[in-house]
């Protein structure tokens, strides 16, 4: 929980908040703050998110699992290559004889202007 407690303290520091300052916006002590921030009690998971939600990072970011605050999850992708309906769906959107490339061209006007295209 060492890792944790550096991720927290950075976090807070990254902003220049004192812990009494922060202890009192998320509702908690300071003492309860500096315990976490030394790696000397762990904080429930609801205080856990209360850091996520104010400073705007991933839970995966808190507890070290990653080094982007975006999290792990953010960076995820469609498993084109493993889906061979999806692979040739793609391919025929991005085909300009294909049926399917002037409806998603419909459907991608539409999505930005919310119009329907025509």
């Amino acid at each position: 929980m060492k890792q944790l407690g550096i991720r927290l303290r950075t976090l807070r520091e990254g902003l220049g908040i004192s812990q009494a300052k922060f202890a009192e916006v998320i509702g908690s002590t300071q003492s309860s703050i500096n315990r976490y921030e030394n790696g000397q009690a762990t904080p429930t998971v609801e205080l856990l998110r209360k850091y996520a939600d104010y400073f705007d990072v991933s839970m995966d970011y808190i507890f070290a699992r990653c080094d982007e605050p975006q999290g792990k999850l953010y960076q995820a992708k469609p498993p084109v290559e493993n889906n061979p309906e999806l692979a040739k769906f793609v391919e025929m959107c991005f085909d300009p004889e294909s049926p399917m490339h002037d409806r998603l061209k419909a459907t991608l006007i539409e999505m930005v202007t919310g119009k329907a295209d025509g």
